[in-house]
């Protein structure tokens, strides 16, 4: 069993959600964002996805556009940020990690070389959200020879029959995206985000988690009862973007102790 099954695994034995955390590579330096992933983990985070930094970041809104901005201009680029993950896999050997990551950057690496490499820093999990299901053979098999799962993307409004091809390849997690939508903070969930996740669930049995517009522990309960976990990114990666790390820390305890509550469902 990989480290994001185990992890699921332990967490729906303990009746609790999970709390994944995205942050971006690099903003403000990779010596940062190295220092604060133990930190989050720390706090309460479950797993954690690291965001490559992309000139062109098409699912991303203004906080997360502006942070890969701001670690593009202090230099972070692959391979650096390949070094800090291997350095982290040692430091916390038993924490799923996941690359967020454009096909840009994979396509230019290289898909065996990147997925080689990302393997080899210690990378569980691949997300590559404008890679469309029907061109994602490729990066699929890749991944599947280093033992990385793709990670698939469900939008409000993919159809069941869309939801359905995407589930048969799955791994590791479908992650369902709340809005139509980039990332960012909202107010209120998608009145059917209920139905996107129960039609999932319908076509794998694999963990369902909800991310895009997550920001508060409120927002987060509410997802907790619809799905298996959270994606938090927007809220944590705007206050880090600010400086306020302490801040960031408690945000991420609160949403923590609203999913690691016991679950009715």
């Amino acid at each position: 069993m990989n480290r994001i099954a185990r992890t699921f695994s332990s967490l729906r034995e303990k009746g609790q959600k999970a709390l994944i955390v995205y942050v971006t590579a690099g903003d403000p330096s990779l010596e940062a964002t190295a220092a604060i992933i133990p930190a989050l983990v720390e706090a309460g985070a479950d797993l954690v996805e690291i965001g490559i930094p992309f000139s062109d970041p098409l699912a991303d809104g203004p906080v997360i556009q502006a942070a890969s901005s701001r670690a593009l201009a202090k230099g972070a680029r692959l391979d650096g940020i390949l070094e800090m993950t291997k350095a982290l896999r040692e430091r916390l050997p038993d924490l799923p990690l996941v690359f967020m990551t454009y096909y840009n950057p994979v396509l230019q690496r290289g898909l065996t070389r990147f997925c080689r490499q990302a393997k080899e820093a210690g990378v569980d999990g691949l997300i590559v959200p404008d890679l469309p299901y029907e061109e994602s053979g490729p990066l699929l098999r890749e991944a599947s020879a280093q033992g990385l799962a793709l990670i698939p993307l469900v939008a409000p409004t993919s159809t069941e029959k869309r939801v359905e091809a995407i589930c048969s390849s799955a791994q590791g997690f479908v992650y369902c995206v709340s809005v139509t939508g980039v990332t960012g903070m909202r107010e209120k969930l998608d009145q059917e985000l209920g139905r996107l996740v129960q039609t999932v669930k319908k076509h794998t049995s694999l963990p369902v988690v909800v991310g895009f517009g997550i920001a508060c522990p409120k927002t987060a309960a509410e997802v907790a009862q619809l799905a298996d976990g959270v994606v938090v990114g927007s809220a944590v990666v705007k206050l880090l973007g600010e400086g306020a790390v302490e801040e960031a820390l408690a945000l991420v305890r609160s949403l923590a102790q609203v999913l690691h509550a016991r679950c009715s469902t």
